[in-house]
Formats: structure tokens, C-alpha cells, sequence
């Protein structure tokens, strides 16, 4: 049954490896060379949604790529911002944070 109240956001929106045919959903240079699910939860939560391990799964597999394990995440309907402007806002966040952890390095 669809749910309605929460926005899902796959991994495989936001990586670069990906065509948009295979479900890509940001543009390639905004895009991550292959997220983690620990990456793309961190940045939901220091963008400030409401993310929790209950409404997410890290196991679960990208319909157009069943053959591999991606992961998503639900966001609630009620910080009435568009997908788009989420999935570009996650992916900038987790490029920056590895351009700090590669410099701290």
C-alpha cells in the first residue's frame, strides 16, 4: 500500500555511477559517487528532517536495480519542500562532508 504522508528517498537518486534510466535523480555533478546509507542518514538529519531508523532501510533494494542492495530512507510530507530540492540539498551535503573528512585526513 503507497504511503502518502512520507517522501522516500532511494540512494540511488543521488549516485553518479548511475544513468537516469537507471534511476538517477540529481544532475551528474551534483551527484555522489557511491553513498552509504550512513552518509545519506546523517545528512538528512543535519539538514534537520525527520529521519529515523524505523522509517528507513538499509537493505532494501532500488526497484530498477533488484540485483543490488541500496537502502532508503522516509521523509515526512511536512516540511513542504519539493523532492527535488531534498535530493539536491542531501547530495551537496555529503559531498562537503567528504571533502572535510578527506582534509582531515
Amino acid at each position: 500500500m503507497k504511503d502518502y504522508d512520507h517522501i522516500i528517498i532511494w540512494l540511488d537518486y543521488i549516485n553518479k555511477n548511475l544513468s537516469k534510466k537507471k534511476g538517477r535523480r540529481v544532475k551528474r555533478d551534483s551527484a555522489v559517487f557511491d553513498p552509504t546509507f550512513s552518509e545519506l542518514f546523517e545528512a538528512a538529519k543535519d539538514e534537520g528532517l525527520d529521519v529515523t531508523l524505523d522509517h528507513s532501510n538499509d537493505h532494501a533494494r532500488f526497484p530498477r536495480r533488484a540485483y543490488v542492495r541500496s537502502g532508503y530512507i522516509m521523509i515526512s510530507k511536512t516540511f513542504r519542500r519539493q523532492k527535488s530540492e531534498i535530493l539536491s540539498s542531501l547530495s551537496s551535503r555529503i559531498l562537503t562532508r567528504r571533502i572535510k573528512n578527506k582534509r582531515a585526513q
